[in-house]
């Protein structure tokens, strides 16, 4: 690595808790009955961390009307009970995060309500206590640089000296432009070729993280 790494970025959905796969499958319904037929894998291609308003835009521009307030209503407590009853943590993801030996925090464009409730679920809401950073913080979400930077400045880190762990194009793009060292995870919904771009490194197990980020992690830990 080119440069100390003095805090590690974690994406939430996709890379700390495996939501992502759930989420596409209730949004593919939602969506084609909006009267857009999109398959999960769609989904994935084309909203995976976006924000929820960058996919309501989206929707009422392809549909070419406006979207009720309520438009997700018939399909929220579809989403929570399943991320209830099926959402765990990202397989090996706890141990690299207890094993680190710099601070870190994570950054999403979900809400801060959705962080806690996901990151609760999965077991992880302990680790990230008072490190929690979401879009609804700053002016824009990601793919704008703005939630990396803000999550930086709370936690006292130039830019250069950040590692971002991402799992979709558009949080990877964000982390690029703010400056930060990017790692993409491919074990999610999102293959190789998406996550693909400058100076971003691949990765699709979460136990090959520690050989990529090297003296952040503490010895005692498995490195491959």
């Amino acid at each position: 690595m080119n440069s100390a790494t003095e805090l590690v970025i974690f994406d939430c959905d996709g890379v700390l808790v495996d939501s992502e796969r759930l989420a596409v499958r209730v949004d593919s319904a939602l969506i084609t009955e909006l009267g857009w037929p999109l398959t999960p894998r769609d989904i994935a291609q084309r909203f995976v961390g976006h924000s929820r308003q960058y996919m309501r835009e989206q929707i009422e521009h392809h549909l070419g009307r406006p979207l009720p307030d309520n438009w997700q209503g018939p399909f929220e407590q579809a989403y929570w009970d399943l991320i209830d009853k099926e959402l765990t943590a990202v397989d090996g993801v706890r141990e690299v995060i207890e094993h680190l030996a710099v601070p870190y925090c994570v950054a999403s464009n979900g809400s801060h309500y959705k962080m806690t409730r996901s990151l609760g679920r999965a077991g992880l809401l302990a680790l990230f206590t008072g490190r929690m950073f979401s879009a609804d913080d700053v002016a824009r979400p990601k793919p704008a640089p703005d939630l990396h930077l803000h999550a930086a400045a709370r936690m006292g880190v130039p830019p250069q000296h950040c590692v971002v762990i991402e799992d979709s194009p558009f949080g990877l793009e964000g982390a690029r432009t703010a400056g930060m060292r990017t790692f993409g995870y491919t074990g999610g919904v999102n293959t190789a070729e998406q996550l693909e771009g400058p100076g971003t490194r691949l990765f699709q197990d979460m136990r090959e993280l520690p050989g990529l980020l090297g003296d952040a992690i503490l010895p005692g830990i498995t490195r491959r």
